[in-house]
């Protein structure tokens, strides 16, 4: 067969037909009729001005089909669904459609309602209600969920508050004096100064290195005239050392399991006799108190069992106890009226660490969930939210000018954060491993000394949080640190069993 006796076959167009089927036929009928040559090919010449009607009536039907197809995906792009799974089961409910096909995940789900109600329009979507009549409701709920609920203190408390007010303005205008005049220095004498204190730093060497306990160490700290020295341990034992020399002078006996935490209370004198000088706390929740001429407790405060407390810490003025406790709480502790005033919530996970700022006024808490707290004393109210830190927080600390504060993190870094401007000013990548402790230098705060797992404590300056020191020697994993008064020492203790003295040369 040659070319020319070929068939041709023309491709028609898919039609999409609307209406009557019946007409539809009549239509392909009369074309078929209208065929001249037989070929399968009409002859258009044939076509009445109702059959072109016709054509333009279809073309026009399938313009205002697409078209009406383009509004719906439009708007179903602006509507808004929510990502609740559980929301969109319930709007589907709603519908009287199924809440879920077989193999379809939530997004899916989501797609379909946002399908349903472009096709449904304004008639799917639940008829709105007046302005006056929408606000009330959704008032009464944030009133419900949000607001604030107070109960009545106790008179103690009150009391507490009132004192610590009174004593915190009279350190705070202290405070302030003080800045004013070194703001009046010289800069070259502020920088010479800086000079002297870096060279001084490198010159940091190791005094003494002992064996505190038979089991690993827990924590350490200083006294205020930096000649005592507190270390407590997993064998439920704490002990007190002599500075420098680090000979046993006392051994506290009286926990009966490990012990997490040491402070020496300020303003004690270390000839004090059946006086409060010392505090401790351990894992099964027990707080002890102890002075300087009894190795047993000379008193116990109960209210944690059986949750841990992790560390504590004493109010400048050596009035009150501040405790971190594993109930997602931290509690107040009033040592002249033998009681507890305060027991606050607010984080969401364990509280592990706690400090009091230079004044008085606010401490800090860090919590296990990974924020922390800044808490105004004399109102009871949190005045700054720590959020930064990728996981648990082990370590806090004020520096002595009253508004920056520092944070250690399981994330291996440091944070540094201004109470003035309510924000984090700096993030310090620390460490190789979790930081356990943090502390300020205690007469100046011209450097900050963090110690981590990674076996090292760091020392870092201040204004440039440069490095200028890295403290290594110990064996095992650092879980304390602390600076003397004077910055004559720095102690760093181990769960190699020991704790070092580093001094100046």
């Amino acid at each position: 067969m040659s070319d020319s006796e070929q068939s041709v076959y023309a491709k028609r167009t898919k039609t999409i037909h609307y209406g009557s089927l019946e007409e539809s036929d009549r239509w392909h009928v009369d074309r078929k009729d209208n065929d001249a040559d037989g070929s399968g090919r009409t002859d258009y010449s044939q076509l009445t001005t109702a059959d072109y009607m016709a054509l333009d009536e279809d073309v026009a039907k399938e313009k205002a089909a697409l078209l009406e197809e383009f509004e719906r995906r439009k708007k179903a792009r602006l509507i808004h669904v929510s990502t609740d799974d559980g929301e969109v089961k319930s709007a589907l409910r709603k519908l009287n459609e199924p809440i879920c096909y077989f193999g379809e995940g939530p997004a899916d789900r989501r797609l379909r309602l946002k399908e349903l109600l472009s096709a449904l329009g304004e008639k799917g979507l639940p008829a709105a209600k007046p302005a006056k009549e929408e606000e009330k409701p959704k008032s009464q709920q944030k009133e419900t969920n949000e607001s604030t609920w107070y109960h009545e203190g106790p008179e103690s408390l009150r009391v507490a508050r009132f004192w610590i007010a009174n004593y915190s303005l009279a350190r705070a205008k202290k405070r302030l004096e003080e800045a004013s005049e070194k703001v009046r220095q010289h800069s070259a004498t502020k920088a010479g100064r800086m000079v002297e204190l870096q060279k001084r730093i490198q010159q940091l060497a190791p005094q003494c290195s002992q064996v505190g306990d038979t089991r690993p160490i827990t924590g350490c700290t200083i006294n205020e005239d930096s000649t005592l020295l507190l270390t407590c341990s997993l064998s439920s034992l704490c002990k007190v050392w002599s500075v420098p020399d680090c000979t046993l002078k006392q051994t506290l006996r009286g926990h009966k399991c490990n012990v997490s935490d040491v402070a020496f209370r300020p303003g004690v004198a270390n000839d004090s006799k059946s006086e409060v000088a010392m505090a401790s706390c351990s894992f099964d929740g027990s707080v002890k108190l102890w002075a300087y001429d009894n190795e047993e407790s000379i008193a116990d405060i109960s209210g944690h069992v059986p949750h841990r407390v992790a560390k504590l810490a004493f109010h400048p003025s050596g009035r009150f106890l501040g405790t971190a406790c594993y109930d997602a709480s931290w509690r107040l502790w009033d040592l002249e009226q033998k009681q507890e005033v305060l027991h606050q919530e607010g984080h969401t996970k364990a509280v592990h660490c706690i400090a009091f700022q230079v004044d008085g006024s606010v401490c800090v808490t860090g919590g296990v969930d990974g924020f922390g707290r800044v808490w105004d004393l004399r109102t009871g109210r949190c005045i700054m939210f720590l959020e930064g830190h990728l996981s648990a927080i082990y370590g806090v600390d004020f520096s002595p000018n009253g508004y920056h504060i520092a944070s250690g993190s399981q994330d291996n870094s440091c944070k540094i954060w201004d109470l003035r401007r309510r924000q984090m000013v700096y993030t310090i990548p620390a460490h190789l491993n979790l930081i356990s402790d943090v502390k300020y230098q205690k007469n100046g705060g011209n450097f900050l000394v963090t110690s981590s797992y990674d076996k090292t404590a760091k020392i870092w300056s201040d204004k440039t949080w440069q490095p200028l020191k890295t403290l290594s020697g110990h064996d095992g994993r650092l879980v304390g640190v602390d600076i003397s008064h004077d910055s004559q020492y720095i102690v760093t203790a181990s769960y190699d069993r020991t704790f070092k003295l580093w001094a100046w040369d």
